[in-house]
C-alpha cells in the first residue's frame, strides 16, 4: 500500500493498489485512461463506478472496475472494517505491438485505441467484438476535439466520401447518390444521426508529416439511436502537411497544439496555416501538452516549467514552477496531478502551490502515468507505474475542511471553502457553517476577537448559539439554542467561565510538558506570556458584547430579541459599563425586566433600572426607582459611576445627580395621563426644580388633561410661583374662563408684586455677599423671567373675569399705583383714576390719553382741575397744565378755562396759553365756513349738471336702432340711459331703471361725465 505524506491538505488519499503481475505475468504498462460507468450519474450517484483502462505493452487493453465510496463491512469483533479493492473485469488483445493511447468517448459509450500504428474501436466494458479501422495505418499520435462553445469553433464538412467505411453496400450506393440524401430529397436516417453527433466526435491524427482530421461516425438501429454494436466508420474531413517527429498532440476549438523535441507548434484546422508558439533548448525532457478541460487551456510542459497558453496560443496567467519535470499530467478539479520517481504532487492552479505530495513507489519505480476523468471532475484518480496501478479517492470537500479543522489551519479552511464557492461546488450557506465552526473552535481555544470575527462573517448562525456561553442552562431560552454540534469538532456549549479555566489547565500542563521536552498544541503565545483568568474573561465578555450588539441590527424573533438584549444587559453589568447600560435601557429593547431586575437592584444600578421600568412602560416603578434616587444623591448615600473620578466639585455632583433624577422623572410624568400618580410625584420634583413641575403640569404631550381644582389643591401653598405658572399656562394656553382661576391668579400675582415691591424698598447690607444676587433677581420670576409687577400689569389690562374689587382690596394700602389705576378704570371711576395717573405716577401722558378714550370734553376740564388743584398741600402743576392746553385746548371751552384758571398762575404761561387757544378757535371757525361755502358751491353745481341731464334732448330718425333687440325705432317709444345708450320700450321694461344694455348698474356703478365737474 502507498503511503503518504501531507504538505498541506490531504486532497487524495489512497483506495486500492491493483498488481497487474498477478493477471499477465510478463507485461508492463504503456497506457492509462479513467472513466465513469455511468456519466450522467457519476457525481450524483455516491456507489457509481469508475472505470479503469490500462494499456500494455504487449497490445492488450485490460479493464479494471473500482468504487469511490466503498461499502463498509464488520468484522468478527464488531468493528467496521472498510474493503477497498480494485476489481478485474475483463481484457482484449489488439496485437502484439503496445497501446499506445486509450480515448474514452464517454457519450456515446466507446473507446477509440491506438496500438501499432492502427484505430481500434471498443465499447466501454470491453464486451463487444473489436472494430479495427484500415482507412489509417502508422499513426503516431492522435487527439480528439475539444470544443468550448459552438460560436467558439467551427463545423468542419467531409472533403472525401471515398475514405468512408461502411458495412452495408446500400449505405455506400446512397452516399454516391448525394452523400446520404435519397433521391427524392429526403435525407436518411443515417445523416440525421450524424448531424445530431455534432463536433464530438472528430480527431486529428499525425501519420509521419501528415494531419489527417476525421470524424467518427455510427449508424442508427430501428429506433432511431446509435447502435450498441461497434459499428462506426472514419471518415476523412482534411489532410495537411505538418511537421515531423509529433509527440503530443491537442485540438482546441479551431486550433491544434503539436508537441516535437524542438518545440511547441499552432496549426490552423481550416487554414493550414502554422506558427511556432516557442522552441525547446537542446537538452530538455520530452515535450508534454494536457488539456485542462476545466478551463479549456493548454499546459504546456518545459522541463519542469508549466505555460498555460488559450487556444491562439498566448500565455494565459502566470507560470506553474514544479519540482521536477514530470513523466505525467492530470487534472482534478481546481488541482493538477503530476507523477515523477514514485511521487505523485498535487499544485492548485490558481495559487500554483503544492498542497500534498504523495509517495506510491520507491527510486528507480520508472516512468509513471497518472489519469483521471476527461473533465477533471472525477472521484478516483489513477496511477500506473510499470506493473501496478494505485488508485486514490479525491476526498470530498467537506473532509478536507474537517481535516484543516482538525490540524487548526483555519485560514487554509477558510481559503478553501471560499475556493469552492467561487467555483460553484460549494453553496454559500455552507461557507457560513464553516465560519461558524471555525468560530465555535478559536472560542474553546481561548481566542476570543478571532472567534467573534467569524462568527459575524456567518449568515446562518443564530445569536442564540451562544446564549450557553452566557447564561448557564437551564434558562429562559433554552429552547431557542439548536442542538447542532456541527461537526462534532468541538466540546458541547458551556459557560465562559468553565471555558477558561479548562483552557488556563490546558496552558499549564502544556507549559509543563514544554519543559519536559514534549510538544502540545497549545499556542507558543499562551505558553510564552500565560494569560490571567479575569483578562481572559473581560476579553471574552468584550467580544461577546461585540457580537450582540451586531445581532441586535438583524432581523430576529421577538423570543430572540429579548435573549439578545437581555444577555447583553448581562455582560456589560459584568463590565460596569454603566454608559452602555443606561444607553440600552433607555431606549427601544426587549430585555425581559423580570431577569433584570435583582441585579440591577442588588448591584447598585438604579438609574439603569429606572431606565428600564420606563421604557417598558411600568411608570409607577420607574418613578418611585428616580424618587429613592433623588434622596440618596441628597443625603450622600448613592454616588453617581459616571462622577466618581472628579474629586472636585462633590456637592455640584450631589446636585447635578439629583436635576438628573427628576428631569427623568419629569419626562415619564409629562407622557402620563394618570392624574393621582403625577400628583403623587409632584411634591419631590417641585423640591428639586420648579421649572420641571411646571412643565410636567402644563404638558402637551398626555392624551387627557388634570382636573385644574385637584391640581390647585395639590400643590404647595408656599410653591407661589408654580401655581401662578400653572394658572398662566391654564388660562393663556388652555383659554379657561372660570372666573375663580382667573381671580386667585390675579390675587396671587399682586401678593408677589407687593412682596417684591417691599423687598425692593428695604435696605440691603452691602456686605452680605448674597445681596447683590438678591437686588438682581428682585422683581422677576424665577420661572419665567419677567418682572412681576409687569405679569400683574399686563393681565390685569388683558383679562375682564377676574373680580377687581377683591384684588383692589388687596393692593389698597400699598403703593402700586398704577395697579389700582388700572383696577379703578374696570370699576369706572374715572375721577380716581385720573388722579392716579395725574398726581400719584405724574404721567400726564397717560392722563391725557386716559381722557381720549373717556372721548368728553369734560375729561380733559376735569384733568385741567386736577392739575391746577392737586390738594392735600400739593403744589399746582402748572407745567402739566399747559402742556393738557397745548395739545387739546381746541376741544375746551375758553369761558370754562378762564374761569378754572387759577389767580396764581403766571401771567406769561396764562397768557401766551389763552391767546393759543382763542386763535386756535377762530381758526377753526374760519376753516368751518371755508367748507360750508365750499360744499354749497358742489351741492348748486350738481344740481345744474342733473338738471342739463333731464333736460337734454335725443333725436331719433329712422335709421335708429334699439341697443338691445337692434330692431328700428320709428314712432315707437324709447328711452335713453345716463350711458347714453338708447332701447325700446320694450327692453327698456325688461331691462329697467337702474342696469342699461352694457351691463352697468347705475345704483351701484360710479357714472362720470367730464361736463359734470364743479367749474366755479
Amino acid at each position: 500500500m502507498a503511503r503518504s505524506n501531507l504538505a498541506c491538505r490531504t486532497v487524495l488519499e489512497p483506495l486500492s493498489t491493483f498488481d497487474l503481475a498477478t493477471h499477465s505475468g510478463g507485461t508492463s504498462i504503456r497506457s492509462l485512461a479513467v472513466s465513469s460507468l455511468s456519466q450522467s450519474d457519476s457525481d450524483s450517484d455516491s456507489d457509481s463506478q469508475t472505470l479503469i483502462y490500462i494499456g500494455t505493452h504487449s497490445g492488450s487493453l485490460i479493464l479494471l472496475s473500482a468504487s469511490p465510496n466503498p461499502n463498509p463491512n464488520t468484522d468478527d469483533d464488531g468493528d467496521s472494517v472498510t474493503k477497498r479493492s480494485v476489481s478485474f473485469l475483463r481484457s482484449v488483445s489488439l496485437g502484439d505491438s503496445p497501446v499506445e493511447t486509450v480515448l474514452i468517448l464517454a457519450g456515446i459509450a466507446k473507446v477509440l485505441v491506438l496500438c501499432d500504428g492502427c484505430l481500434f474501436l471498443v465499447d466501454s466494458l470491453l464486451a463487444q467484438p473489436v472494430k479495427r479501422f484500415t482507412l489509417f495505418r502508422g499513426v503516431s499520435v492522435i487527439s480528439r476535439r475539444i470544443t468550448t462553445s459552438e460560436s467558439e469553433s467551427s463545423r468542419l464538412s467531409t472533403v472525401s466520401t471515398s475514405g468512408l467505411e461502411s458495412s452495408g453496400a446500400s449505405q455506400r450506393f446512397f452516399r454516391k447518390l448525394g452523400g446520404g440524401i435519397k433521391v427524392n430529397g429526403t435525407k436518411t436516417r443515417e445523416t440525421e444521426a450524424l448531424q445530431s453527433q455534432g463536433n464530438d466526435n472528430h480527431f486529428a491524427v499525425v501519420i509521419a508529416k501528415r494531419l489527417i482530421l476525421t470524424e467518427l461516425r455510427f449508424g442508427n438501429n430501428r429506433l432511431g439511436k446509435i447502435d450498441d454494436a461497434v459499428n462506426g466508420s472514419l471518415v476523412l474531413l482534411k489532410e495537411m502537411q505538418c511537421i515531423d517527429g509529433v509527440k503530443t498532440m491537442v485540438w482546441l476549438n479551431d486550433s491544434i497544439i503539436l508537441g516535437t523535441a524542438h518545440g511547441y507548434s499552432l496549426f490552423s484546422c481550416f487554414t493550414g496555416q502554422s506558427g511556432v508558439i516557442f522552441t525547446l533548448p537542446d537538452e530538455s525532457s520530452p515535450p508534454l501538452l494536457k488539456l485542462l478541460g476545466k478551463e479549456k487551456v493548454v499546459l504546456l510542459l518545459v522541463d519542469n516549467v508549466g505555460i498555460v497558453v488559450s487556444e491562439h496560443g498566448q500565455p494565459i496567467g502566470g507560470s506553474f514552477i514544479f519540482r521536477s519535470c514530470p513523466d505525467s499530467v492530470a487534472e482534478l478539479s481546481s488541482h493538477m496531478v503530476l507523477v515523477r520517481d514514485g511521487h505523485m504532487e498535487l499544485y492548485h492552479k490558481r495559487t500554483s502551490s503544492c498542497i500534498q505530495t504523495v509517495v506510491f513507489g520507491g527510486k528507480g519505480v520508472g516512468p509513471s502515468a497518472v489519469a483521471n476523468e476527461e473533465n477533471g471532475n472525477g472521484k478516483i484518480i489513477a496511477v500506473a507505474t510499470s506493473t501496478k496501478v494505485i488508485c486514490y479517492r479525491n476526498v470530498p470537500s467537506e473532509e478536507q475542511i474537517k481535516d484543516l479543522l482538525r490540524k487548526k489551519s483555519f485560514k487554509e479552511a477558510i481559503s478553501l471553502v471560499e475556493e469552492l464557492e467561487c467555483e460553484g461546488e460549494m453553496s454559500k450557506e455552507m461557507l457560513s457553517f464553516v465560519h461558524a465552526q471555525v468560530g465555535f473552535l478559536l472560542l474553546f481555544g481561548l481566542h476570543f476577537e478571532e472567534a467573534v470575527n467569524h462568527f459575524l462573517q456567518s449568515e446562518t448562525m443564530q445569536p442564540s448559539e451562544i446564549f450557553p456561553f452566557i447564561m448557564r442552562d437551564p434558562n429562559r431560552w433554552s429552547l431557542l439554542v439548536p442542538r447542532k454540534r456541527y461537526w462534532g469538532l468541538h466540546p458541547p456549549p458551556t459557560p465562559i467561565e468553565d471555558i477558561v479555566d479548562d483552557g488556563l489547565i490546558t496552558i499549564q500542563r502544556a507549559i509543563f510538558l514544554r519543559k519536559a521536552g514534549v510538544d502540545s498544541p497549545v499556542d507558543d503565545d499562551f505558553l510564552l506570556n500565560p494569560p490571567t483568568r479575569a483578562g481572559l474573561i473581560e476579553l471574552a465578555i468584550k467580544n461577546m458584547i461585540r457580537y450582540l450588539e451586531v445581532s441586535r441590527q438583524k432581523q430576529l424573533t421577538l423570543l430572540m430579541r429579548e435573549g439578545v438584549d437581555t444577555l447583553l444587559m448581562y455582560l456589560y453589568r459584568a463590565l460596569n459599563r454603566v454608559h452602555d447600560m443606561e444607553k440600552l435601557a433607555s431606549s427601544e429593547n426587549c430585555c425581559i425586566v423580570e431577569e433584570l431586575e435583582t441585579l440591577l437592584g442588588d448591584s447598585g444600578n438604579l438609574r439603569t433600572l429606572a431606565f428600564l421600568y420606563a421604557s417598558k412602560g411600568m411608570s409607577s416603578k420607574a418613578l418611585a426607582t428616580w424618587r429613592i434616587l433623588a434622596r440618596n444623591y441628597s443625603s450622600g448615600l448613592w454616588e453617581d459611576p459616571a462622577s466618581q473620578g472628579n474629586l472636585d466639585g462633590g456637592r455640584a455632583n450631589v446636585l447635578s445627580g439629583i436635576e438628573i433624577a427628576a428631569t427623568e422623572a419629569s419626562k415619564i410624568l409629562e407622557e402620563s395621563s394618570d392624574q393621582e400618580l403625577v400628583l403623587q410625584h409632584l411634591g419631590w420634583i417641585a423640591e428639586v426644580n420648579p421649572v420641571l413641575a411646571v412643565q410636567v403640569l402644563t404638558s402637551e404631550k398626555r392624551a387627557n388633561q388634570f382636573s385644574p381644582d385637584e391640581v390647585i389643591v395639590t400643590i404647595d401653598s408656599k410653591k407661589v410661583e408654580i401655581l401662578q405658572s400653572y394658572l398662566q399656562w391654564l388660562i393663556e394656553d388652555q383659554g379657561c374662563i372660570d372666573t375663580r382661576f382667573h381671580t386667585l391668579y390675579a390675587i396671587l400675582l399682586a401678593k408677589s408684586a407687593i412682596e417684591t415691591f417691599e423687598e425692593e424698598s428695604t435696605p440691603q447690607d452691602l456686605d452680605n455677599g448674597t445681596s447683590k444676587e438678591k437686588f438682581n433677581e428682585f422683581g422677576r420670576n424665577s420661572i419665567f423671567q419677567i418682572p412681576v409687577r409687569e405679569m400683574l400689569q399686563n393681565f390685569l389690562l388683558s383679562s375682564d373675569l377676574y373680580d377687581p374689587e377683591e384684588v383692589l382690596d388687596l393692593i389698597e394700602g400699598s403703593e402700586l399705583w398704577l395697579e389700582k389705576a388700572i383696577l379703578y378704570r374696570k370699576l369706572g371711576q374715572e375721577t380716581l383714576v385720573l388722579q392716579i395717573l395725574a398726581l400719584k405716577l405724574e404721567d400726564s401722558e397717560a392722563a391725557e390719553q386716559y381722557c381720549t378714550e373717556i372721548g368728553r370734553p369734560d375729561a380733559y376740564m376735569q384733568l385741567l382741575d386736577i392739575y391746577l388743584d392737586p390738594q392735600n398741600g400739593k403744589e399746582p402743576m402748572f407745567k402739566a397744565a399747559v402742556r393738557l392746553l397745548h395739545n387739546h385746548g381746541e376741544s375746551l371751552d375758553p369761558l370754562q378755562v378762564l374761569e378754572t384758571l387759577s389767580s396764581e398762575m403766571p401771567l406769561q404761561l396764562a397768557s401766551d396759553t389763552i391767546l393759543r387757544m382763542l386763535r386756535a378757535r377762530f381758526h377753526h371757525y374760519c376753516q368751518g365756513q371755508i367748507v360750508h361755502n365750499l360744499s354749497q358751491a358742489v351741492n348748486i353745481d350738481t344740481r345744474l349738471a342733473r338738471l342739463e341731464e333731464r333736460s337734454r334732448h335725443a333725436q331719433i330718425n329712422d335709421e335708429s336702432l334699439c341697443d338691445s333687440c337692434h330692431a328700428r325705432l320709428g314712432t315707437k317709444l324709447f328711452a335713453m340711459y345716463p350711458d347714453d345708450t338708447v332701447v325700446c320700450y320694450k327692453c327698456f321694461r325688461r331691462q329697467g331703471e337702474s342696469t342699461s344694455v352694457t351691463g352697468c348698474d347705475f345704483k351701484k356703478d360710479t357714472l362720470f361725465k367730464p361736463g359734470w365737474l364743479v367749474t366755479h
